[in-house]
């Protein structure tokens, strides 16, 4: 092979990757960078007169100023976070079960099972827990029915609902992940485990849970960030009183038609969600090529 064409073929070869790297970085310019930049240098001015701003912080030290919107900030950290760990624990022995345990065609129908309530939007299954959960809802009605209640009972706008709601809809980002990162376990390490005296949570802790941790930290991190950012099943299932942070983002947007302070609280919103993430990160000693591969 000559060296003009091994050249020829290595200027084949970056065209190629420049080709197919194109549209993502222009998606990543256009849909994520250039909206976040504007979102930042938004949040900085101040309308001073009709059309006129001047750079200034006065939204930021108003977020802080208001124990309303920093007390709805940290409650839906703090709510974000409670989802995710709650998701983990139920989904991890599900995941456990669909790649270890079951077999043939029964671990393909499992795993279809919990694919197929996301087979409707978000909309339509939070309405579906409203018609379980409402004061004339099935749960209410069965249970008068039993002879278990005197009269209705209403279970919707608090925050276990609120809870039940994040979870049930986050649960797939958080199977998805896990079944394929346990797919790839070993069951040989899994049997040396446990002849070599281990039982079954000294296995789980020191094998399966280790080798598992890039699928995770990768659930995890895609759970926190759509609970985070979650708009219609707080608001649906908690009510005028959810005090979630997104309805804050939406009142100084649409109702009050201040995009200035809409602007920074979403910006406050990103910088939360990238510091748990970061902190997640570090604490399970993972990195982001780790969750993606």
């Amino acid at each position: 092979m000559t060296a003009a064409s091994s050249t020829g073929q290595g200027n084949g070869v970056r065209l190629g990757v420049v080709l197919l790297a194109t549209p993502l970085l222009l998606w990543l310019l256009v849909l994520v960078i250039l909206p976040h930049v504007d979102l930042l240098l938004v949040s900085l001015r101040e309308r001073i007169a009709f059309r006129q701003y001047e750079f200034s912080f006065a939204n930021y030290i108003a977020f802080f100023v208001e124990p309303l919107y920093w007390n709805t900030y940290v409650r839906t950290a703090v709510m974000s976070i409670m989802a995710t760990v709650l998701t983990l624990i139920i989904g991890f022995p599900v995941s456990y079960y669909i790649a270890k345990i079951m077999r043939g065609r029964g671990k393909n129908v499992l795993f279809m099972m919990c694919l197929i309530p996301f087979w409707v939007s978000e909309l339509v299954r939070t309405f579906g827990w409203m018609i379980l959960l409402r004061e004339s809802g099935v749960i209410s009605s069965f249970l008068q029915w039993a002879g278990l209640v005197d009269g209705p009972v209403e279970m919707l706008y608090n925050d276990v609902t609120i809870m039940v709601g994040l979870v049930y809809t986050s649960m797939l980002f958080m199977v998805v992940p896990l079944v394929s990162v346990l797919d790839s376990l070993d069951d040989s390490l899994i049997e040396a485990g446990y002849d070599l005296g281990g039982n079954a949570f000294t296995v789980t802790r020191d094998i399966v849970i280790p080798h598992a941790m890039p699928g995770i930290a990768s659930g995890c991190i895609v759970v926190f960030m759509l609970t985070l950012g979650n708009y219609l099943t707080p608001n649906l299932l908690g009510g005028k009183d959810s005090l979630w942070f997104t309805e804050q983002i939406y009142t100084q947007f649409i109702t009050r038609f201040n995009w200035e302070s809409g602007s920074a609280f979403g910006f406050l919103l990103l910088v939360l969600s990238s510091l748990i993430v970061w902190i997640g990160l570090k604490l399970s000693r993972q990195t982001l090529a780790d969750t993606v591969r």
